[in-house]
């Protein structure tokens, strides 16, 4: 790339372009081309010496089968005819300080309202076992009396005032801008290395600028810990599909903004796919839409009712690296303002969990929007502190407090899996997954391979109700067991009922789980306080584990003639064995669980009636 000398015509022209500055980067990437659209990740361009930088609306998810309210929004591609590079201080310099006018409209949704949807949300999903966490969006709209000046300007002061964004960036169609400060990687795929980066948990500046003090109790926040947990298992499981051993965690880490703090982890993986593929299969990350992923996407829909456009899609850059292999690298369309016909949206959305507060989740939206809503003048922009800014993530305490996160959770997902060796206790034997919506199941199939099986993944929508495997498993999924229309559980259901009957291994996780205590006749109860990625001390038969937990139902103890059940004080069941089959309520593959491959392999080893090999 060549230093640009006409960057002033570019930014006031009519072509199509984009300026993209990356984490760290001391200067600013500039595209030049021609919009096109397309119907489908898989067929973005990638041509060789082409770079395209491709605009991935919300309505894109219906590739994956997933809902979505068609608001007629395109898969927008900026093929790059031209690419150069722009120092920091040129681009700032040709960029205009003025905003012009931007009269505030306030946001499409009041307080009040959203903070009742948040309720709903609450009660209607989470509390009725349809998912862990949900993101539900709310937009500011200003009225302006010149987009192009406007959107330059925004992005000049995204530029010098906010930090901690993984892309800074403006990409103008034609017609409209996208500006932003996003802060979270959505996925990336060079030389054969994945990486995501799921970030949550927000610590919100007061008006007197970040506390130590009040950073440290956020970060011991349990809310926020395991909020960042649970979509941290929602991206392993993204990584399960597109990184060929899944993925491996790496941090936490604080992320710093000018308005907020954040929580964040990274994953790594070794994946083949083709990167259009790994954007397809990415769609979308659970920190703007919710887990399991399939259910939240309905969730969005019923309680949205209205498109998303661009908000929680992805704006990715796909070109070749010096080898001549296609690379891809993306962020999320959050903090980000859409500019056009006079009109600035700025979409935002706060993750509600089993323990959000509407009041909670309604200054989350407020805190999130800032950073933008101040580069447009709409909010006051943080006090400059005097001399240097305090980078808290270089804290000692900050530093232990993140560490300890660590403690408690999976070595397995932790580790190098490519520089440790397993026992494989189970070489040569197949498995059978019931996928019963929620893709837990493809963390699980690793965690089972690792053991020596041989796993395949079967959607309940097209198993058999007879299943030739040495072991079937039947997984995890939304909704609630006791619904007769259920159709995942009954799926679920038939297929038990068929290994029971036939005295062969069954091991059921969570939803199946439930199916099973079902059949066996335990009653099921809902949870008061739904128990979404929760970590729980439970005694499985003797034995004390720390598992990870993702339920709102649960099954009673009561004697069931053969079965061998282990319970809490409160009746609770956390799972039941017997000669040919065994259930877990909660998620053996999950983060949340300290050994998952030793649990496994203990139920595994008596159901198949072979030695145990830890």
């Amino acid at each position: 790339m060549t230093h640009l000398p006409d960057l002033a015509d570019v930014l006031h022209g009519t072509r199509p372009y984009a300026l993209l500055r990356r984490e760290g980067a001391d200067h600013v990437e500039v595209l030049i081309g021609r919009i096109q659209t397309t119907p489908s990740t898989g067929l973005i361009p990638l041509d060789p010496g082409t770079p395209t930088l491709a605009l991935l609306p919300h309505r894109q998810i219906a590739e994956r089968g997933f809902a979505a309210l068609d608001d007629g929004e395109p898969l927008l591609c900026l093929v790059a005819a031209e690419r150069r590079r722009a120092e920091l201080p040129d681009v700032l310099a040709a960029l205009p300080d003025d905003l012009g006018i931007v009269d505030d409209l306030g946001f499409d949704i009041a307080d009040d309202e959203y903070a009742q949807i948040v309720g709903r949300v609450l009660a209607e999903e989470i509390g009725r076992g349809e998912g862990s966490n949900f993101v539900i969006h709310r937009t500011r709209l200003a009225k302006v009396a010149d987009d192009r000046r406007t959107a330059l300007a925004c992005l000049r002061r995204l530029l010098r005032r906010e930090t901690g964004a993984y892309w800074t960036f403006l990409v103008f169609t034609g017609t409209e801008f996208f500006v932003g400060a996003s802060p979270e990687r959505h996925v990336s795929s060079e030389a054969g290395l994945v990486m995501m980066n799921p970030i949550s948990g927000t610590y919100r500046h007061p008006a007197s600028g970040p506390d130590r003090a009040g950073l440290l109790r956020f970060l011991a926040d349990r809310k926020e810990v395991n909020e960042l947990a649970m979509v941290l298992d929602e991206e392993l499981k993204m990584m399960a599909v597109v990184a060929d051993g899944g993925g491996q965690v790496v941090g936490p880490y604080l992320k710093e903004m000018a308005h907020l703090a954040h929580t964040e982890y990274l994953l790594a993986g070794r994946g083949s796919l083709d990167v259009r593929d790994v954007l397809r299969e990415t769609m979308f990350a659970p920190t703007v839409t919710g887990s399991p992923i399939e259910n939240a996407c309905r969730v969005i829909a019923r309680h949205e009712q209205r498109g998303r456009g661009y908000y929680g899609g992805v704006v990715a850059l796909l070109d070749h690296d010096d080898t001549g292999a296609p690379r891809l690298d993306s962020t999320i369309l959050i903090r980000t303002a859409r500019i056009g016909g006079g009109l600035v949206r700025v979409p935002v959305g706060a993750t509600l969990v089993r323990d959000s507060t509407p009041d909670g989740e309604v200054a989350e939206t407020h805190a999130k929007a800032a950073g933008v809503l101040a580069a447009l003048g709409l909010v006051p922009a943080p006090a400059a502190p005097a001399g240097a800014p305090a980078r808290f993530a270089d804290d000692p305490e900050v530093i232990r407090t993140l560490a300890a996160r660590n403690d408690r959770l999976s070595p397995f997902w932790l580790a190098d899996r490519t520089q440790v060796t397993f026992a494989r206790p189970f070489e040569g034997r197949t498995c059978v997954i019931v996928d019963a919506e929620d893709t837990f199941t493809g963390m699980l199939a690793h965690m089972l391979r690792s053991l020596g099986m041989t796993v395949s993944l079967q959607a309940y929508k097209s198993v058999l109700e007879s299943v030739d495997a040495d072991l079937v498993v039947a997984g995890p999924g939304p909704g609630d067991p006791r619904d007769p229309a259920l159709a995942n559980a009954a799926a679920l259901r038939r297929v038990i009922r068929r290994r029971l009957a036939d005295r062969k291994p069954l091991l059921a996780v969570c939803l199946g789980h439930q199916v099973l205590a079902q059949e066996l006749g335990l009653t099921l109860h809902r949870r008061e306080v739904p128990a979404q990625g929760l970590p729980v001390d439970a005694d499985l038969f003797g034995t004390v584990r720390r598992v990870g937990y993702y339920s709102t139902f649960t099954a009673i103890a009561s004697d069931v003639d053969g079965v061998e059940l282990a319970a809490g004080p409160d009746g609770f069941v956390h799972a039941l064995r017997a000669p040919r089959y065994a259930g877990v309520q909660f998620h053996p593959e999950s983060v949340l669980t300290e050994d998952g491959p030793g649990i496994l392999t203990s139920l595994i080893a008596d159901l198949l009636a072979v030695e145990p090999v830890h």
